[in-house]
């Protein structure tokens, strides 16, 4: 049976951060914790939120890491209780906005976060006592504010998901102003896991045309315009279609992911300094390749429709495309560019095997096609 939910409330607009009073009140929340990081707070961004909510006793945690992990969540979580809050707002990248949603989780449910983690049959225990969250992005990347879902990396060193209906935002603020002046390079990174999210969850065989043509319009505004906005930082019109293709690719990826999300999780455990958007992005090629053999994807011509929607003449193009594309926007051509060695492969395809998003791919992959799409992508 199809489930199709969608999803929750979005104000999207230029300025929109300025509606973060209205939307608290909307909500029900009085006494925020922010979850930002220290880059969101040093370039500024940070200050607009709370400039947005005057009045209002608001609590910080602005120690947020690149890749979220428990005992980050650990110490916002006491952070909330300490200060009596009732409710998070995330503000920041995919990071700040998964950490927050790990601290909705510690902050009112018992015993260690990874009892709730996906993989150890965790989602059930994840209740309506989950604190409430408005999430404000600040790249165009994850789209964790329109989605279910978290990864952290717990105390074990796994990268784990963790999914419940009760972690979707209560709002997504989505203001592109606040992405004006990204740096190129976590433009480029950020947008291309986007793109990922739109491809990766178009070519998922679950039943569900509406994500379907959420993710196909996705694809389109974000592989039109990622050029633009990686080399224009300023671009409003790339910004915007930017923050819309990352919002569509969560909002799609409810139909569940694949092998390169089974993959960037697990190598992203074994070296938390890799970028998951880069990550992403490098295992797209080797993906589609041995997603073009799975027999839904044959059968609904989903290649093909992924390359018309990218303005390709063929979907044998799409491979070299996305290489294409890596390389002009100034990501690593492989992953021995990033450090990665064929030592840790063993490793990496134990956590892919173990992930998520595995069991969604259209086309189940075995230890060997792991180790295919990890040579193939060196």
């Amino acid at each position: 049976m199809a489930f199709i939910y969608y999803i929750t409330q979005v104000q999207f607009e230029f300025g929109a951060v300025k509606l973060l009073k209205q939307e608290c009140e909307r909500v029900g929340i009085t006494r925020p914790l922010i979850v930002t990081d220290p880059g969101v707070k040093a370039v500024g961004i940070l200050q607009k939120a709370l400039d947005a909510l005057p009045g209002i006793t608001v609590s910080v945690f602005d120690q947020t890491p690149s890749n979220p992990t428990e005992a980050a969540v650990r110490a916002a979580a006491q952070l909330y209780q300490a200060g009596g809050c009732d409710g998070l707002i995330a503000v920041g990248g995919g990071s700040a906005i998964d950490c927050a949603k790990g601290v909705a989780i510690a902050a009112t449910h018992e015993g260690p976060l990874t009892t709730y983690a996906t993989i150890e049959g965790g989602s059930a225990r994840i209740t309506e006592r989950a604190a409430p969250l408005i999430a404000v992005p600040t790249t165009s990347g994850t789209g964790s504010e329109v989605a279910r879902g978290a990864i952290i990396i717990v105390d074990d060193h796994r990268k784990l998901g963790f999914h419940s209906w009760h972690l979707v935002p209560k709002t997504a603020i989505c203001d592109p102003e606040l992405t004006l002046g990204l740096p190129a390079k976590l433009t480029a990174a950020t947008g291309m896991d986007a793109i990922a999210h739109c491809m990766e969850t178009f070519m998922s065989a679950a039943f569900n045309p509406p994500a379907d043509g959420i993710a196909l319009d996705g694809l389109e505004r974000g592989w039109a315009h990622i050029e633009r906005a990686t080399r224009d930082g300023g671009d409003r019109e790339a910004r915007l279609n930017m923050m819309s293709a990352s919002m569509q690719g969560a909002m799609a990826f409810q139909k569940g992911l694949g092998c390169v999300h089974s993959l960037s999780h697990s190598l992203g455990g074994v070296d938390p300094r890799l970028h998951h958007g880069t990550l992403n992005a490098l295992f797209l090629p080797a993906v589609i390749h041995f997603n073009a053999g799975a027999e839904s994807v044959q059968k609904e011509r989903r290649l093909q429709r992924m390359a018309q929607a990218m303005h390709l003449d063929s979907a044998a193009d799409l491979g070299a495309a996305i290489k294409g594309m890596n390389a002009r926007l100034g990501l690593p051509g492989g992953l021995a560019e990033v450090g990665v060695t064929p030592d840790i492969f063993e490793k990496v395809i134990d956590g892919a095997m173990a992930d998520h998003c595995h069991k969604t791919n259209p086309r189940l992959a075995t230890r060997d096609d792991y180790r295919q799409m990890l040579e193939a992508s060196l």
